[in-house]
């Protein structure tokens, strides 16, 4: 009988250091997925330049539409051309809610980088912006025409810009920059510190120092 006890509690005891095992497994899991979705930057974000000795990581939620990034877009391609050799130059997509076309052109980027052509899609987009922005009909024929001109195949293009995949990635940019607290754009961040959106002079030198840290 004490024979059968000692087995039924050793059972019972493997059975319940397996159960601790699995929770602190999940919990461990379950942690770092919560401090991946809280981060600038991702290992596959869209980058615009990727420098094999980077010093520096640049990185703007932007909305395509948006008029201040619009405004922006002369200064960060200044920046780009300044310190493209050193810094990493990092695209996250938060088209706010306001803008009618603002997800479209996102999808329009995310299919062109299927096809390794996002920085031509970025520029067409922000270049073109005055001709299409705040317009309240859909212009999904006009980013289209856009994919043409930069010569994409357009069967791949209109099945990655309707696609799961596009749709889960432009939503995980928005979910990551609400959970750092971005409610508008452009928000940007320097080796994940934000700062504030401003002058060539101004960014230059917030990336001069942090390329000086390393």
């Amino acid at each position: 009988m004490n024979r059968n006890i000692k087995i039924s509690l050793a059972a019972v005891f493997v059975f319940c250091l397996a159960l601790t095992v699995v929770f602190v497994v999940s919990r461990a899991g379950g942690s770092g997925e919560a401090e991946q979705t809280a981060t600038p930057v991702r290992a596959d974000s869209q980058r615009l330049s990727a420098p094999a000795d980077s010093k520096a990581t640049f990185v703007e939620f932007l909305d395509f539409e948006c008029e201040a990034c619009g405004a922006m877009y002369p200064t960060v391609e200044r920046l780009r051309q300044t310190y493209g050799d050193q810094v990493t130059f990092v695209v996250r997509y938060f088209p706010l809610p306001g803008h009618f076309n603002g997800d479209r052109a996102a999808r329009a980027a995310a299919a062109a980088a299927q096809q390794g052509r996002f920085e031509a899609m970025y520029k067409k987009l922000f270049e073109t912006q005055q001709q299409w922005g705040e317009q309240q009909e859909p212009l999904d024929d006009l980013f289209t025409s856009y994919a043409q001109d930069l010569g994409l195949n357009m069967e791949q293009y209109a099945a990655d810009y309707n696609s799961q995949a596009t749709r889960e990635l432009i939503d995980r940019d928005i979910a990551d920059g609400k959970a750092l607290g971005v409610s508008g754009t452009p928000t940007l961040y320097i080796d994940h510190t934000p700062v504030e959106p401003g002058t060539y002079e101004d960014l230059s030198a917030a990336l001069s120092s942090a390329i000086n840290k390393q």
